[in-house]
């Protein structure tokens, strides 16, 4: 359920936000329009809000400066405190997207950049079905990640990068559990959403799904 990453993230978190910003080579495509997309999603989020996967609490930031009610989820300890000192006013506790303790006050959205690709599809599927339970009708589920239009437009994208010679980004992008727009699509009409896709940039899409 994505803990298997915590210890990259927990020696990322230091270099996190230097990585967004575009100083890392390899990395600057995934994140380009980092703030733009950060803060498409904290526009369209409502309400009590959860964010899963804080990291450095990029996101979190633009939600609390809406005025939102915030509850965030971060598995890594280090990130947690990183986001803890920049932000104290943010209610952070540890979980991930699959066991996090649920709120005492009723869901209007569920948020998440950069990080639901770290469950596998059988568990990206648990998720779905448990916010479904969560969130009143007309709620929403905004995140952004990377997301591969096909299988065909997945191998296209990991040959670009091979080509490229970025070792480090293709290792990512064959390791980790980047799944393609129909497999979401299935998940989230199957679990009773509304969603839609929307590219932001070569990697990453802003899915935003409704439930009905």
């Amino acid at each position: 359920m994505g803990r298997e990453f915590i210890d990259m993230f927990d020696e990322w978190a230091e270099t996190y936000d230097d990585t967004v910003t575009g100083q890392d080579p390899q990395y600057k495509e995934v994140f380009d329009k980092y703030n733009e997309i950060l803060q498409t999603v904290a526009d369209a989020a409502e309400g009590n809000t959860l964010e899963f996967g804080v990291g450095t609490g990029n996101l979190s930031e633009k939600l609390l400066a809406k005025g939102l009610n915030v509850t965030g989820i971060e598995p890594s300890k280090e990130m947690r405190e990183h986001a803890s000192r920049k932000f104290p006013q943010l209610q952070i506790v540890d979980g991930d997207f699959l066991s996090f303790p649920e709120p005492h006050h009723e869901v209007s959205a569920i948020v998440s950049t950069w990080a639901f690709h770290h469950l596998t599809d059988e568990e990206k599927e648990q998720a779905i079905s448990r916010y479904a339970k969560l969130l009143p009708k007309g709620g929403k589920v905004i995140f952004a990640d990377t997301v591969f239009s096909s299988e065909e437009g997945r191998d296209q994208l990991i040959q670009e990068e091979k080509d490229k010679g970025y070792d480090r980004l293709v290792q990512d992008l064959t390791t980790e559990y980047y799944t393609t727009m129909q497999v979401l699509r299935n998940i989230f009409q199957t679990n009773g959403f509304h969603v839609t896709f929307k590219q932001m940039n070569r990697f990453v899409y802003l899915i935003t799904a409704e439930k009905a």
